[in-house]
């Protein structure tokens, strides 16, 4: 029989759920990017077993700058450079999960994510389980997501779909600096695997983060707009895009309310199902081709439990359903104002 070694100590402060927050107490204004790094850098400082790894995380501090200055200030232990093989990427942090330690690995594009595919959803996602809930698998795999960058080929993709179809794992997506902090320290200290979709095109996204008061929890969405005749719901790098479709749309008549996801799984339906019911229409928007996309269930779940709330079809302004394509087609290909516009027109067409 194998044998488990315990757990490394838990720092003082540190609870069985997870180490305690311990930021510095502040409020800056943080682009995404430095948001993220001061996460990583506070969950770092909480507690000894946090560890991150990946291709270019060290040295260069990530391709994204995300992981600049944590390997000078915690060490090469505790932040490294691995070789460029995402399967042994995540079956090193497994392995480190099962000795206890709570890995933070980064997987640098969406695209490379697929390598890793066997790792993640026969093991990764299954190890609680497998162990009758005698092991926890507290493992956070960062993965620079979506498009809206103009990228090369395997740099943009919409890769939510395969992890939400993999029972077992939370995931979450960040749309703001904040949530980018928050998200990433809950899911640090959360016993379940979680992936955490970066949206690219908010790197630069600024604003003000408050590192001491916790936002939303996982679980729970935002309503970031208030509206009247249409529910938009959508997450990360296309929550901005609704809201200034919100904005087109006031010129129509036309009052949308918008919902960020944040927490694709576990899923807040309650919120979801509060503002349909007010408004009675829903569009669904999300970067992923349209079959089978997030869209496709949220669409699903609101007929069969709203079905009698609703004043006309869900819809959904999604991409295509091709490969993503090369960087000069991508603003055709993404949905936009004009594709969720006119999905806001044909839900207000209806009797």
């Amino acid at each position: 029989m194998t044998q488990i070694i315990d757990r490394p100590p838990m720092r003082g402060g540190d609870t069985p759920e997870g180490p305690l927050f311990t930021a510095v107490p502040t409020v800056a204004e943080l682009t995404m990017v430095a948001a993220i790094n001061r996460a990583l850098h506070d969950a770092m400082a909480a507690d000894d077993r946090v560890l991150v790894f990946g291709e270019d995380v060290a040295k260069l501090g990530g391709v994204f700058r995300v992981t600049d200055g944590l390997a000078e200030t915690f060490g090469d232990q505790r932040c490294f450079d691995t070789p460029l093989a995402e399967s042994a990427i995540v079956g090193i942090a497994i392995g480190m999960a099962i000795r206890g330690f709570v890995p933070v690995p980064e997987i640098q594009f969406d695209g490379f994510s697929y390598p890793a595919f066997d790792q993640i959803a026969s093991h990764l996602a299954k190890y609680r389980m497998r162990s009758h809930g005698d092991l926890d698998m507290p493992v956070t795999i960062r993965i620079p997501s979506f498009g809206g960058i103009g990228a090369v080929e395997h740099h943009s993709e919409s890769t939510e779909s395969y992890w939400l179809h993999t029972a077992g794992l939370k995931v979450v997506v960040p749309s703001t600096p904040s949530d980018a902090y928050w998200l990433l320290r809950q899911s640090i200290t959360s016993p379940d695997p979680v992936i955490y979709l970066e949206p690219k095109r908010r790197y630069w996204a600024r604003e003000p983060v408050d590192t001491t008061t916790p936002g939303l929890p996982i679980g729970r969405a935002a309503v970031r707009r208030s509206g009247d005749d249409v529910t938009v719901l959508t997450y990360g790098g296309l929550v901005q895009t609704a809201l200034a479709t919100a904005d087109l749309a006031d010129a129509q008549g036309w009052s949308l309310e918008v919902v960020d996801l944040r927490s694709l799984n576990p899923l807040d339906f309650d919120t979801v199902a509060e503002s349909v019911r007010k408004t009675g229409r829903a569009v669904v928007m999300h970067e992923g081709p349209r079959t089978l996309g997030f869209g496709a269930e949220l669409a699903a779940r609101i007929q069969e439990e709203l079905f009698y709330d609703l004043e006309a079809p869900v819809l959904r302004a999604t991409g295509f359903d091709t490969p993503y394509p090369p960087a000069r087609l991508e603003k055709l290909w993404l949905p936009g104002p004009d594709r969720l516009l006119d999905c806001v027109e044909r839900a207000m067409e209806q009797p």
